[in-house]
């Protein structure tokens, strides 16, 4: 089996997998509890925030855990909007984001607020003179995702976050960090909210965070019983230790892994820039980890489970997209065909040298193939 899907989900490192296993075995007491298998539990669950605050460089009451990126985009849109509606009811997003960012962005409208769609440039970038046209007296936020999950584009954050305090000093920056967290250098406190993920980062399904700067005020979304709690119920110690584990993995030598996959990644580019219609969507500003091509001749999904016969595994666009076309490729091409024959090569340092070659002639093979078909 070939996985060249890892921007969609990782699988969970056996270790980070142990830790949830001897969590679940030895701390089942409710962290909440008075007893001493809750005081243990709580002992433990304490530890693990501060080693993920650690790594952060943050306050350990500056985050709270979640679900996972949708439920943190939720809790963060959400709670800044009806927080601070009384100064504004603008908000600002790019057209990079995930598709969960711009569901809370419907729903927001339909509250009465406007939701303001900053351009990009042909790179992949936030076009600035756009964003200082966006941003006025009344927006309240802008929501720049670090890297875009089709493309790998990845966005200035302070430059982005300098030119929208020039023109309004307490607007409120939020960025979803899922893409970047664990594959490049990236700092959370360049923002004011920061969404993280468990499960892109090797880590299980059902647990991620958001970062909240302790000046910030957020309304919750959730209720239990202490009204000032943002994420109320019995925490999930199990997913929140493994969480930590997988956290602290990822970010070391981070920058050694990057490396890995930058010579992966140009060894696929060299390889199907031979085939004139496939279209490489991809600039200096894109991470190495994803790649994301146009086959201006094939249908996707044909391509896809053609592909998936060698147990190959590629992705269209986002997992929750679903076939639909990639909406990061229009706003840097505005070419229709080009943006719905997208695939998207998601690598890994885990991912080995043989498994590159492996996807290259199985690509050959198969576009060779449906190419002959056309004709």
């Amino acid at each position: 089996m070939v996985y060249l899907d890892y921007s969609a989900t990782t699988p969970v490192l056996p270790e980070v997998l142990d830790s949830y296993n001897k969590v679940t075995e030895e701390f089942f007491g409710n962290p909440n509890s008075l007893h001493n298998l809750g005081v243990k539990s709580n002992e433990l669950l304490m530890s693990a925030t501060k080693q993920i605050a650690d790594l952060l460089g943050i306050s350990e009451r500056e985050f709270v855990y979640t679900s996972g990126a949708t439920m943190s985009n939720n809790m963060a849109l959400l709670g800044v909007a009806n927080a601070y509606r009384r100064y504004g009811n603008r908000i600002v997003v790019s057209r990079l984001e995930h598709p969960s960012i711009y569901g809370i962005c419907k729903y927001l409208e339909k509250q009465g607020f406007v939701i303001d769609y900053v351009d990009v440039t042909e790179e992949g970038v936030i076009d600035f003179d756009d964003l200082k046209r966006k941003v006025t007296k009344d927006t309240i936020l802008v929501s720049i995702c670090a890297v875009n999950s089709e493309t790998g584009a990845r966005q200035p954050l302070k430059t982005i976050r300098q030119v929208m305090r020039k023109n309004n000093e307490n607007c409120i920056f939020h960025s979803d960090m899922t893409q970047a967290i664990g594959k490049v250098n990236v700092s959370v406190t360049d923002v004011d909210l920061a969404t993280i993920s468990g499960h892109k980062i090797y880590g299980p399904k059902g647990i991620g965070m958001l970062y909240k700067n302790k000046n910030l005020v957020l309304a919750p979304i959730l209720f239990g019983s202490n009204e000032l709690d943002l994420s109320p119920g019995t925490p999930p110690l199990p997913l929140i230790v493994s969480f930590a584990k997988a956290l602290r993995l990822a970010l070391k030598d981070i920058s050694k892994k990057e490396e890995i996959v930058r010579g992966y990644n140009e060894k696929i580019i060299a390889h199907l820039r031979e085939f004139p219609n496939v279209k490489i969507n991809t600039s200096k500003y894109c991470i190495p980890h994803i790649l994301n091509i146009s086959l201006m001749d094939i249908k996707p999904e044909t391509f896809i489970h053609a592909l998936e016969m060698d147990e190959v595994y590629v992705s269209s666009n986002t997992a929750c997209s679903k076939g639909k076309k990639s909406e990061a490729v229009y706003a840097m091409y505005k070419d229709d065909m080009r943006s719905e024959t997208t695939i998207r090569i998601s690598l890994s340092y885990m991912t080995m040298p043989s498994e590159i070659t492996e996807f290259l002639n199985s690509f050959d093979k198969h576009y060779n193939e449906l190419i002959g078909l056309k004709k």
